[in-house]
């Protein structure tokens, strides 16, 4: 619509002071905060007050109207209500149309509001298991949770099932896992300790990675007091590059594979001596070479199940070596190399005319 010869003040903006609207004609008037404002209006006449600073809510029943706002002048179209709301204090809105008690009263509920029916739907009880299955749930952090069987477990639960950091304590031997878990297994790094049967102390027994209850990555195993193996596991067997640490004081580093020596490795015995080559089922089997550091002498050859079968024996540091044989290995040449040489061309000759 357009709004024909329409005057009005600036409102200020924020929260209002006191104002008021009364139709009459057609002319809307609002009284605002310094001054009013006049509006050309269509349809029933009507007022519209709140209480100083309150909540203010206009609601116009006519096809059109045109308002000010701290924005300008809104007039909205098509629509057969309108409401406008300005913030402040508690006093609640209410309409008066023409024939009504004065704006400033309390607003009256007519008899027709009073008498409409109050329909209310009952909410919907579900079973008490239901309930007390939900709470029965493990979810998030757990104390102390116990087994039939008298395992203990303290940590993370995801969907009944051990899922996060937690600990678990075996009745059985006693050992305990303190790590990871995904879906009710170790899974991720943990530390597995069980307890000496001397003292009755806990002793370290794995640290390391482990996946779908088994040992696999990069982990410790404890096997005694100077006994470990550090490296590669796969499902729970040495598998891998890795390093094992005997007792005697003998040390292997290389290959593994079902938890035995496998591919390439050396084994570094304690006085020094070691062996370089290939393994087979943790024994020396293949080409590789012997070094015997405390003789200096070097041994290259090949290996049956732990046995040389066939090489060369060589001075290697003899000179210092701390227990050196009595006497060198002779240095092995040909005292005839020409006459060799010669014998050797006769017979590839003959070996041909005959052929021919």
């Amino acid at each position: 619509m357009r709004s024909l010869g329409l005057a009005h003040l600036p409102l200020a903006p924020g929260r209002c002071t006191n104002w008021h609207s009364t139709s009459t004609g057609p002319k809307t008037f609002f009284l605002v905060a310094g001054g009013f404002a006049a509006f050309p209006i269509r349809g029933p006449a009507s007022s519209v007050s709140a209480g100083r600073g309150g909540p203010c809510r206009l609601a116009l029943q006519r096809p059109r109207v045109a308002i000010a706002t701290p924005a300008g002048l809104w007039t909205p179209e098509h629509e057969p209500q309108v409401a406008i709301e300005a913030g402040g204090c508690g006093r609640r809105p209410h309409r008066c149309l023409p024939g009504t008690p004065d704006p400033d009263s309390a607003p009256q509920e007519s008899a027709e509001a009073a008498n409409m029916p109050i329909f209310k739907c009952p909410q919907k009880s579900e079973p008490l298991w239901k309930e007390w299955d939900q709470k029965a749930q493990k979810n998030g952090l757990r104390h102390q949770v116990f087994a039939v069987n008298g395992d203990c477990y303290v940590g993370e639960w995801k969907d009944n099932e051990k899922h996060g950091k937690g600990t678990q304590v075996w009745k059985k031997n006693g050992a305990i896992y303190e790590g990871d878990w995904k879906s009710g297994k170790r899974d991720g790094y943990g530390t597995l300790s069980l307890p000496d049967q001397e003292t009755g102390k806990y002793k370290r027994a794995y640290s390391g990675w482990w996946k779908g209850d088994k040992k696999c990555g990069y982990g410790i195993q404890f096997f005694g007091p100077k006994e470990y193996y550090e490296g590669d596991w796969c499902g729970n067997q040495r598998s891998g590059w890795g390093r094992m640490y005997y007792s005697n004081g003998d040390i292997y580093e290389g290959q593994w594979r079902n938890d035995k020596p496998e591919g390439e490795g050396m084994l570094r015995l304690k006085n020094g001596n070691r062996y370089e080559g290939n393994w087979q089922r943790g024994v020396k089997n293949g080409s590789g070479r012997f070094f015997h550091l405390d003789h200096g002498q070097l041994f290259e050859g090949f290996w049956v199940d732990d046995v040389a079968k066939c090489g060369t024996m060589i001075d290697f540091g003899r000179d210092e070596a701390p227990q050196p044989t009595q006497f060198p290995i002779p240095e092995v040449k040909i005292l005839d190399p020409d006459g060799v040489l010669e014998e050797a061309l006769a017979m590839f000759k003959k070996t041909k005319e005959e052929g021919d």
